[in-house]
């Protein structure tokens, strides 16, 4: 029986062939398909539905229902049976449509007569295309062997609409990837980039989903997956055992690539008439489309694992690899499911943007971007199936936004903006060696972040008084294997060397929670961001800060040199971070080595509980940097990596703003020099008001030094904080509208 039906859709398929070697049009060709599938599977109704929008089908074809609906009959997705197909993207399959939960009735359709109803998606690597359907006079349920024989067709459908074999009139019928595309993501770094599309991973187009001789397939299947098998393994041999987390995605690809049942469902496919690339592709959308449905995070990882696997094995049975010809644009804004911060260092400043469809706010190579300036936005759906190579896209960082292909009246409004950012950045060289200075007088030191030696060329451009950050763990995340302390000592040195005299605060190393090393064995936390981070790791394993202080040390060779601590939560733990500090000079004095000139040893407030630590830890501390991103999550108690509640919470709500204002309070009784240091440092409005809450110095990103010297240099601070003592009087939840309100009445 079952070798009947791989029969019958070998002939199927062969036909389907046939219809796109044809030159006829694009509906002439959907009309003969459905009469195909029709004939071939024993229905009376076979209807073709496509997307015209993301959210709207269309009814394009069909043999057995009204001609007349053809272009007419429309509906949402999850409307109706073929709208909860296209939803779900699993087939729907009864006897009995009209009883079925969701049936909405189409009168236009004439479909009142027919009793099954058997509807699957057309869909490629987890893109929605549409919905296949076959329906039939006489109630019965399709088989499962009926049901896996159309996926494959729809498969194939899926293939004939990627390359174009349908495009005709109307939005349903259009030409794919030419429409302009709207993505909404979320920003994970700020600023505009205009530039063309450059695909991390080229597509991989499926040109040949058909073949006759299914043993030839075969054994090109069975070829390229013994190669892939080879190649895995000598990843594996390659692979240090210290290397944990690579060596567990080895591990989870070697482990797909000799499944039984992985192997099992694709040689089906080829046993129906596909070719052997078609027939992984289809096990790679269903697995894409699992993917979206699956709650549990290790699941989704290790379909992630099998589409990356699958990925590795088309591109070996198409010749089609990453080096595809293609030559980086002049502007390039890099588009990809998801990517690793030592790639984005490849690429370096000659990116104008990144997006990305996965991503985090504080994952590696979100810092990395931060580091290097480069807009970033996460979240942009499906944008890797959607954009092609060359494609002029618009990359809004500051709204999350994308447009792809845009409009020509969208691209000008686009440049306008951008020509004004540039004007105003003009604006603020002018005021470059000037300092911040309010009106009232009062003078605020503004510092830059860092965290890369491509950085610190911006220091004089930026008019940074500094380096209020000096981010030390990103030389350890791109790197496969422990940097040695003298490689980290040279790299410090010349660290100190660009900063022509400059202050430099050498944060040390901030690893663990969403920031792991790829050496580094993974520890599964409920919540990362309370956990095993920081100066936590430092002091449970002495080793690796040792060696980093001993490497400050030696780089200062007699200049200054700050050091802070991260994540401090209570006093023992700074006394002990600093004990271990003075132990090493001591050491490095014993063993003739050249010490600081001057050392300052500071701590960054991150943890509400570090706010009302005993006086001591005030009058120990030479410096302390208020860390805003993680003390304003721990203040809401709201994830910074969630994206449903990062947004919710106001910096300048009453309450934090008060949080700051003690913080401030308790420094000044101790004399204990007090700076900010964050993305909200980087804003000007929040800026301003933090400097009239009475801090005295922040640090940012060196593009936002200009405008946040801009506004302070225009204000009386005196008349910011009258405003915000206002607002908290007047029990308002946050100061914001009251200070854009006598902002705009400044002028």
């Amino acid at each position: 029986m079952a070798q009947r039906i791989e029969t019958e859709s070998r002939k199927l398929l062969s036909r389907l062939q046939g219809v796109m070697a044809d030159s006829a049009a694009g509906q002439e060709r959907l009309d003969r398909i459905t009469h195909l599938i029709a004939d071939s599977m024993g229905t009376e109704v076979c209807s073709i539905y496509l997307l015209r929008d993301q959210d709207t089908l269309e009814l394009c074809a069909t043999q057995g229902l009204a001609p007349e609906a053809v272009h007419v009959t429309r509906m949402r997705l999850g409307e109706g049976l073929v709208g909860r197909v296209a939803r779900s993207a699993q087939p729907i399959n009864t006897a009995n449509a009209p009883a079925e939960r969701g049936f909405r009735y189409m009168p236009e359709t004439g479909e009142e007569r027919y009793s099954s109803f058997l509807g699957v998606p057309i869909q490629r690597l987890g893109e929605r295309l549409g919905v296949l359907v076959v329906q039939s006079l006489d109630a019965r349920e399709f088989s499962d062997d009926a049901v896996y024989g159309l996926e494959v067709v729809a498969m194939v459908l899926a293939e004939m609409t990627e390359l174009g074999a349908f495009i005709g009139e109307g939005a349903a019928l259009a030409e794919r990837h030419k429409q302009q595309v709207l993505f909404r993501g979320a920003c994970a770094q700020e600023g505009a980039a205009m530039g063309h599309v450059w695909l991390h991973e080229p597509r991989v187009v499926v040109s040949r989903p058909v073949a006759d001789d299914p043993e030839a397939e075969l054994t090109r299947l069975r070829q390229a997956v013994e190669q892939l098998r080879i190649d895995i393994d000598e990843l594996m041999t390659r692979a240090p055992m210290a290397e944990g987390e690579q060596r567990e995605v080895l591990e989870a690809y070697r482990m797909f690539a000799h499944s039984r049942g992985w192997m099992r469902r694709i040689e089906e496919d080829i046993g129906r008439g596909l070719s052997a690339e078609a027939a992984v592709e289809k096990e790679q959308s269903t697995a894409r489309a699992r993917m979206e449905t699956v709650p549990d995070a290790y699941l989704r990882d290790r379909l992630h694992d099998l589409d990356d696997l699958s990925n590795r094995l088309l591109r070996r049975l198409t010749g089609q690899g990453r080096d595809t010809g293609a030559e980086l644009p002049p502007d390039p804004v890099l588009v990809a499911r998801n990517i690793g911060p030592a790639e984005v260092l490849d690429y370096g400043r000659r990116l104008k943007g990144v997006v990305l469809e996965e991503g985090s706010v504080g994952s590696h190579a979100t810092i990395v971007a931060r580091a290097l300036a480069i807009p970033l936005v996460i979240h942009a759906r499906a944008i890797t199936t959607e954009a092609l190579n060359g494609d002029l896209i618009l990359l809004d960082g500051d709204q999350g936004i994308v447009h792809l292909r845009p409009e020509e009246n969208v691209a000008s409004a686009f440049r306008d903006k951008m020509a004004m950012q540039a004007e105003a950045q003009q604006r603020y060289a002018s005021i470059r060696d000037k300092q911040a200075e309010a009106l009232c007088g009062t003078v605020i030191s503004l510092q830059m972040n860092a965290g890369l030696m491509a950085d610190l060329p911006s220091l004089p451009s930026s008019g940074a008084e500094g380096v209020g950050l000096f981010r030390t763990e990103l030389q350890f995340l791109t790197r496969n294997s422990v940097p040695r302390r003298g490689e980290l000592a040279a790299l410090y040195s010349r660290v100190m060397d660009a900063a022509g005299g400059k202050r430099v605060v050498f944060r040390t190393l901030d690893i663990g929670s969403d920031k792991v090393l790829p050496y580094m064995k993974k520890t599964e936390e409920p919540n990362p961001a309370l956990g095993w981070r920081a100066i936590r790791v430092g002091l449970d394993k002495p080793g690796v800060m040792r060696m980093q202080l001993q490497a400050l040390i030696r780089a200062a060779n007699g200049r200054p040199l700050a050091v802070m601590f991260p994540f401090i939560a209570q006093l023992e733990e700074y006394m002990q971070a600093r004990d271990h500090l003075l132990r090493e000079m001591d050491r490095e004095a014993a063993l003739g080595h050249v010490l600081p000139e001057k050392l300052e040893i500071g701590a960054m407030l991150e943890t509400p509980s570090l706010a009302f630590a005993p006086r001591q830890f005030f009058e120990e501390c030479d410096f302390i940097s208020i860390g805003g991103n993680d003390l304003k999550q721990f203040f809401f108690a709201a994830d910074r990596e969630n994206e449903r509640v990062r947004r919710r919470y106001d910096t300048l709500n009453v309450s934090f703003l008060t949080f700051l204002e003690q913080i401030v309070h308790r420094c000044r009784d101790t004399d204990t020099p007090l700076s900010f240091c964050g993305e909200d440092a980087g804003r000007p409005v929040e800026a301003l008001c933090f400097a009239a809450m009475g801090l005295r110095a922040l640090s940012m990103r060196p593009a936002s030094i200009g405008p946040v010297k801009s506004l302070l240099r225009r204000v009386d601070l005196r008349e910011a904080r009258a405003v915000i003592n206002e607002a908290r009087a007047s029990g308002a939840q946050s100061v914001r509208a009251g200070v854009m309100d006598w902002l705009k009445r400044q002028g």
